[in-house]
């Protein structure tokens, strides 16, 4: 079954993002810690020790949160809460949920922590950065830096001229959420920022990374996204480039298949991770967003199964 309108993706994309280009990320968004933090040693990203931390807590889906040991220049060992709240609605316990996840890692670990906050819904007055309560003179104040990603719609000529890869996210982010109900505006402005990448000059592995991010969060139905490829390839021949046929198998392919093993994981555990080899031969595209998409709703591995193997494949298993 052909989704003819299919759903912006943007948790397992951001992840990625942070994952790759960290520094980029710190740079981009919080200039002043950037320059606090020892860059010669590499940071160490602690997603078990997150995992521990909030397991047992009701915080909700958070695919992109990140647990960062970094080291500041002077050599204290510090750790970075990246906090990306990335849906499209506003959340009236989210500060207090910053509160919790700081005071749970700082309580275990005994380690300074630095809570940062990407907000990246819709809503313009959404700007939580503190939590606190004060009783019978006692007082407890929690605040922390957010980022609004809807802030930079009023900065598009800085975006347009910077060369740190995280410009060209925020450009796509904030495009997926321009084009929600306008999905052929959608395809232009994709198809902007594929020739901007091009253009720019970045070294070949970093434009395929933001060409799979740019095409998972502005996804496009599959006759527009015929049409995207094809002027993809007429922009390729006008440049003297190839990227397109990288980027589809080794780009898509390989951002699906991380979303999908981490699905899997967080849905049904090690069983779970058990249908990743086999999920790792599938080459259709579309069949991995299909397995990722149903990873939302299907209730047993079983079910998994049905989107993409055939009943007498699935009789055998």
């Amino acid at each position: 079954m052909t989704n003819t309108n299919p759903q912006t993706e943007y948790d397992s994309p951001w992840k990625q993002i942070l994952q790759l280009y960290f520094e980029d990320f710190m740079l981009f968004f919080f200039p002043q810690a950037h320059r606090e933090i020892d860059w010669t040693r590499q940071p160490e990203f602690l997603d078990k020790e997150l995992e521990q931390v909030v397991r047992d807590a009701e915080l909700g889906k958070r695919l992109a949160d990140k647990l960062v040991k970094i080291y500041r220049i002077g050599g204290e060992e510090s750790w970075i809460l990246i906090h990306l709240e990335i849906q499209s609605q506003s959340e009236s316990d989210f500060s207090e949920r910053m509160f919790t996840y700081n005071y749970r890692i700082y309580d275990r670990y005994k380690r300074s922590v630095a809570s940062l906050a990407i907000l990246g819904d819709e809503q313009v007055n959404w700007r939580p950065n503190r939590f606190g309560y004060e009783l019978f003179g006692t007082k407890v104040e929690f605040q922390f830096p957010i980022v609004k990603l809807l802030d930079y719609q009023q900065r598009q000529s800085e975006l347009e001229a910077s060369r740190n890869p995280l410009a060209t996210v925020v450009m796509a982010h904030l495009a997926a959420l321009q084009t929600l109900s306008d999905r052929l505006q959608r395809k232009q402005q994709k198809l902007s920022l594929v020739r901007r990448l091009y253009q720019q000059g970045f070294e070949r592995e970093d434009v395929l990374n933001l060409l799979a991010f740019v095409d998972w969060v502005l996804t496009l139905p599959s006759d527009l996204e015929g049409e995207f490829l094809f002027e993809v390839e007429q922009l390729e021949a006008e440049q003297r480039m190839q990227y397109v046929t990288s980027f589809e198998r080794s780009g898509i392919r390989l951002g699906l298949l991380e979303g999908i093993e981490l699905g899997l994981k967080l849905r049904f555990g090690t069983v779970g991770l058990s249908l990743l080899p086999s999920i790792s031969t599938i080459e259709d595209v579309e069949q991995l967003r299909a397995i990722l998409s149903g990873l939302e709703t299907v209730s047993t591995i079983s079910e998994l199964r049905q989107i993409y193997q055939s009943p007498t494949t699935d009789t055998q298993q």
